[in-house]
C-alpha cells in the first residue's frame, strides 16, 4: 500500500489547481479517498472531529449487506441445482451468476457518477458504494445485463443526479432502479421463470410466495424456509435471519433508525391482522397469516436497507414513527389488494419518500405551534 501511495502522491500534482489535468481531479480525488483515509486537514474555521463520515457510513451498510449476499448467492445455487449437492457447488455457481451483475452496476453507476463530478467539478460522493450493491441485490437473477444497466443509468442520473447527487436525492435510488425495471421490462420482472436461472434440477420451480399466493395457491414453502431463506428470490431479500444480521449492526453502530424499523413493523402487522380478520375464499393473500407477511417476499429487506435511508427518509423523530407506520400499512395494503403488484414494499417505500418532506413539515410546524402556545401562556 506504501507503493500505491507514493504512486498517487507522484501524480497528484497534475491534477491540482494549474496543473495538466485539474479538469479531472474530482475523479483522482475520488480514486484516492476511496483507497486511502484523506490526508488534509481544515485550515480555516471552527470544525468537526468525529470518527464516522459519510465513508464509513457507506462501508458499514456494504458490511451489513455481507451476510444477505453471500447466503444469496448460495441460495441461488440451491435454487437451481436442487439438493444433493455440496456448499461451494452452490455458492461458486451463485457467485459466477451474480458477480457480473455487480460489475455492471458499479461500472456504469460509477461512471456516471464520476462523468457528473468531472462536469460539474465537485469530489465524487461515496453514496453509490450501497446503491452500486443494492441495486443487483434486489434484481431477478435472470435479469439481462443491458436492462440492468439501463436501469442504473435510469437511477443514477433521474433519481439521484437530477436532484443534485447525494444527500439531495428524495427517491431511494435503488428502488428507483427496480421500478424502472419493473414497468419498463416486466416479463423479466416477475413470474416463475425469472428467479432461477438456467435450472440444471428437474422439477425445479422458481415461483415466489408471494407469486403462488397471488395466484390463488397455497405456497409449499414453511415459515422456516422463509426465515432462513431456502425459498426462490432476489439475492438479497431470500434469508430474514441475514437480513437481521445485518440490522444488528446498523442499530449497533447508530446509522439506522429503529424507530422507523419498529413503527413498520408495527403498521404491517396492524392491516395483516385487519385483512386476516376479514379473510376471503378467493384471495389467499386475505388468508395468509399476518405475521408470515413479515417474513415473505422483500419486506425485511426493505425495512432494514431501504426504509431506513437516511437521505430519502423523514429527519424528525415523530415523522419517523409515522413515515415507518404508513410504509408497514400500505406495503401489505398492495400486496393484497393489488394482484399485479404483489411485493408492495417497494412501491410503499417510494411512495413514502414523496411524502416525507411532508411528514417532517407539520411535524415541525405542530412543533413551533405548542412552543409559541406555551410562550404566550408563560407572558400571560
Amino acid at each position: 500500500m506504501n507503493f500505491l501511495r507514493k504512486q498517487l502522491d507522484k501524480i497528484k500534482p497534475n491534477f491540482d489547481k494549474g496543473g495538466k489535468f485539474e479538469k479531472y481531479a474530482p475523479a483522482f480525488n475520488g480514486i484516492d479517498t476511496f483507497l486511502f483515509v484523506p490526508n488534509h486537514t481544515t485550515k480555516y474555521g471552527a470544525h468537526i472531529r468525529d470518527g464516522i463520515d459519510l465513508k464509513r457510513v457507506m462501508i458499514t451498510v456494504v458490511i451489513a449487506l455481507l451476510p444477505a449476499l453471500i447466503f444469496g448467492m448460495w441460495n441461488v445455487g440451491y435454487q437451481n441445482m436442487g439438493d444433493g449437492k455440496e456448499f461451494w457447488d452452490y455458492f461458486i455457481f451463485g457467485a459466477i451468476r451474480f458477480m457480473p451483475m455487480i460489475i455492471v452496476s458499479y461500472g456504469v453507476g460509477l461512471g456516471i457518477e464520476f462523468a457528473y463530478a468531472v462536469f460539474r467539478g465537485h469530489d465524487v460522493n461515496e453514496g453509490y458504494l450501497v446503491t452500486g450493491l443494492l441495486i443487483p441485490m434486489i434484481m431477478p437473477i435472470d435479469l439481462p445485463l443491458w436492462m440492468l444497466a439501463l436501469s442504473v443509468i435510469f437511477a443514477v442520473i433521474l433519481g439521484k443526479e437530477a436532484f443534485g447527487g447525494t444527500g439531495m436525492n428524495i427517491l431511494n435510488p435503488a428502488l428507483v432502479a427496480r421500478a424502472f425495471a419493473l414497468f419498463s421490462y416486466a416479463p423479466y420482472m416477475s413470474g416463475n421463470t425469472v428467479w432461477v436461472a438456467d435450472s440444471v434440477a428437474d422439477g425445479v420451480s422458481g415461483e415466489t410466495i408471494l407469486g403462488s399466493l397471488a395466484g390463488g395457491t397455497t405456497p409449499a414453502y414453511s415459515w422456516f424456509d422463509m426465515f432462513m431463506g431456502y425459498v426462490p428470490g432476489s439475492v438479497g431479500e431470500t434469508s430474514v435471519l441475514m437480513i437481521l444480521i445485518g440490522a444488528a449492526l446498523l442499530l449497533f453502530t447508530g446509522i439506522a433508525s429503529w424507530r422507523i424499523m419498529i413503527s413498520c413493523l408495527l403498521g404491517a402487522a396492524l392491516m395483516g391482522l385487519l385483512f386476516n380478520a376479514i379473510g376471503s375464499e378467493t384471495n389467499e393473500l386475505l388468508n395468509f397469516p399476518w405475521w408470515q407477511h413479515l417474513l415473505a417476499g422483500g419486506f425485511a429487506f426493505g425495512l432494514v436497507f431501504m426504509a431506513t435511508d437516511p437521505v430519502s427518509a423523514a429527519q424528525t423523530t415523530k415523522g419517523k414513527w409515522i413515515y415507518g407506520f404508513l410504509i408497514g400499512i400500505f406495503a401489505i395494503l398492495i400486496r393484497v389488494v393489488n394482484p399485479t403488484l404483489p411485493e408492495g414494499m417497494m412501491m410503499a417505500i417510494l411512495l413514502m419518500n414523496v411524502f416525507a418532506p411532508t411528514i417532517d413539515h407539520y411535524v415541525v410546524e405542530g412543533n413551533i405551534k405548542r412552543r409559541k402556545k406555551r410562550l404566550q401562556k408563560v407572558n400571560a
